[in-house]
């Protein structure tokens, strides 16, 4: 005798598609998983560079730089060199 009443994991529940969720689940769970193992590996790198001498803080600034556009670097570097004029520190 079966059941009738235990709906089936790949039925709509409550007007959800099981499935189609489930599916999303999973997806982002593999993407969390291999995001953690992407951030290691940069970690890694981070730590290699550390190791051979070069300051990991100036390379993190770098990173942040190359990823903005030369107009925008020159603006916050001359914003930069204005409010250390300003403070006293050129």
């Amino acid at each position: 005798m079966t059941d009738s009443s235990v709906a089936a994991p790949t039925n709509d529940v409550g007007g959800i598609a099981a499935d189609r969720l489930r599916s999303f689940v999973e997806r982002l769970e593999r993407l969390e998983e291999e995001k953690k193992g992407i951030s290691d590996d940069i970690k890694d790198v981070y730590l290699e560079a550390k190791g051979t001498g070069f300051d990991v803080k100036i390379i993190r600034t770098i990173i942040r730089l190359r990823k903005k556009a030369k107009e925008e670097r020159q603006e916050e570097e001359e914003l930069i060199e204005l409010y250390k004029m300003a403070l006293g520190m050129e």
